[in-house]
């Protein structure tokens, strides 16, 4: 399988084509925030990303950045408890 063509990223914009191989962990020290029908469900400044070569950063939030009862536990196809 060939690899795409990398587009030369933008000012201020980041290349995937850039982003290590083995993953990388950093964090991520500006406001981080995600909005579920118009209210906000987490917001931290202290948020981490993972930047693996070709794939969009992933970014995490603390647990004590969400707000209490976003997360539960959902049943899977199988019965099971996913957490």
């Amino acid at each position: 399988m060939r690899r795409p063509d990398p587009i030369p990223p933008s000012p201020g914009q980041e290349s995937v084509w850039n982003y290590p191989r083995p993953p990388r962990l950093e964090r991520v020290d500006r406001r981080l925030r995600a909005v579920f029908a118009g209210q906000t469900i987490a917001d931290t400044t202290a948020g981490w990303r993972v930047l693996e070569t070709s794939h969009p950063p992933t970014y995490y939030f603390p647990p004590d950045a969400v707000a209490p009862g976003v997360l539960g536990a959902r049943v899977s196809a199988n019965g099971r408890v996913a957490r």
